[in-house]
Parts: C-alpha cells; structure tokens; sequence
C-alpha cells in the first residue's frame, strides 16, 4: 500500500516511498491508472479506491500516524533551521506558509531538546514532549523506561507524575515528635477511662487534649472580649475553670492504685 501526496486538483502527485522492507513494486501495464489501489492525500481529504482491502486500510492508518506524528518534528526541525538562518526574516516566511507561529515555537523548543542522534522512533512526538524540560540524563532514562515497556504517552504522563509524587513525599520532613514523661499511676488512670468511653487510648488522649485546649481558648476570649481595659485575669473556677481529665475513680482496695487527687 504507497500513499500518493497531491493537491486539490490531483494535478501533482509525490509517493511517499515504501520502508527497505517492501517488496518491489511490479511493473504497470499499459494504461493502467498509476494511482488505482492507491490513497491519494489531498488538502481536502483522502481519495479511497474502490474495494480496498481491510489489511491495505490498516496499513494506510499506519502510515498517515507516522506521517502526522513526523510532521511535528519536521516543521520544528524547519523552524529551528529558519531562526538559526535567517534571523529577522524567518517570520515571513511562517506567514507565507500559512502556519501559526506558537505551534511552530512549541515544535522547535522540543526539537531543539532532542538532536537527531536522540530521537527515539518506536515513540511519538507527544512523548518526547512530555520530557523535554527535563535534564538530559532524566529524558534517557523515561525513553528507555517508555520504550522498553512499550508506555502510550498518557501512560508516560502518569508515571512521570507518581515519581514526581513519590519524591516529594520523601522530601518532605517528618513533624517532630516530642516525648512527654508521665507518672505510671496516672497513665493507667487515663486507660481505665478510655477503656470505659470505649475508644482507643491514643485517641482519647487526643479528642481530651483538644478538647481542652478548645475550651481554654474560647474562655481566654470571652474575657478579652469583656474588658475594655488592663485586667487581671483570674483563674476561673467551677463549671467554666480549667478541665481536668479525670477518669473514673477505682475503688480504694489494699494493694490497689489511687488515682490523682483533685488539682493533680
């Protein structure tokens, strides 16, 4: 299957030549239509022959991907060479061709990431996109990781993101933990209390902490919000003082514990 290259009108027509791999083409016979089983491009679309065969239409796919995919490459290619040439002038000759100069721009920045001897062609354009504000060691190592796992570029996309990820995680410092010392009668105190709110010891400790701390707060405001003035500020007793974790006192036994008293 060759796919002919024309314009509109058909008048001109340029093959794009088949890979090492393609058998020799037979020889036509007289007045025989060049073009007959073939795909003809044009500005406009794509003439079809009549009752092409389903493998001929693959390979035509085939063949119009890599086109569009080397396409990319080769207007980056053509802008890379037209600002190294031709300074002030290359624009004009973007204007001429029709084409839009923030595309072309994309195209070049990722051509100029990757001279010829690094592209790689079992990939596409868009994967070598993905990579080009890269360092250059880090641009290998995706290629051969893209390539030897056969990656589409979203599959790229997503592993790039999950090591990007990772290593933030890794960065990140762990928040300091501090060690509180605290008597062994007391610390069984707050167990049996946990154990009777039915919660895990850890969290009760928490939700009390925090609890308390809520508390003080929205008492040291309500103060604050109640003097105009310099005040001293009293420790508050009864129901609105500081909370005291307390936990349900254990019976007085010999050889048993006491809990803390009152203002432990």
């Amino acid at each position: 299957m060759a796919i002919q290259v024309g314009d509109i009108d058909g008048s001109r027509t340029g093959q794009i030549r088949p890979g090492p791999e393609a058998a020799p083409r037979p020889r036509r016979g007289m007045g025989e239509d060049p073009r007959r089983g073939q795909v003809l491009t044009t500005k406009v679309g794509l003439q079809m022959p009549a009752g092409m065969s389903f493998d001929d239409w693959e390979k035509a796919g085939r063949q119009l991907s890599g086109i569009v995919d080397s396409s990319s490459w080769w207007l980056g290619d053509w802008l890379v060479y037209g600002k190294d040439h031709y300074t002030d002038r290359y624009q004009r000759g973007i204007r001429a061709a029709g084409l839009q100069y923030q595309t072309l721009r994309n195209y070049a920045w990722v051509s100029r990431r990757f001279d010829f001897t690094r592209r790689r062609g079992s990939l596409s354009f868009q994967h070598h996109a993905e990579l080009a504000s890269l360092p250059h060691d880090e641009q290998e190592t995706w290629l051969d990781r893209a390539e030897q796992r056969r990656w589409t570029t979203k599959q790229l996309r997503g592993a790039i993101r999950a090591a990007r990820e990772s290593q933030d995680r890794v960065r990140v410092p762990a928040e300091p933990t501090r060690r509180l010392e605290v008597p062994g009668s007391r610390l069984q105190w707050w167990h049996r209390a946990a154990e009777q709110a039915g919660v895990d010891f850890e969290r009760w400790v928490l939700v009390t902490l925090d609890s308390a701390a809520k508390q003080a707060l929205a008492e040291l405001g309500r103060l604050e919000d109640a003097v105009d003035g310099p005040a001293e500020l009293m420790a508050p007793t009864g129901p609105g003082g500081p909370l005291e974790i307390e936990g349900p006192k254990p019976p007085a036994e010999r050889g048993g514990f006491e809990g803390p008293a009152s203002g432990a």
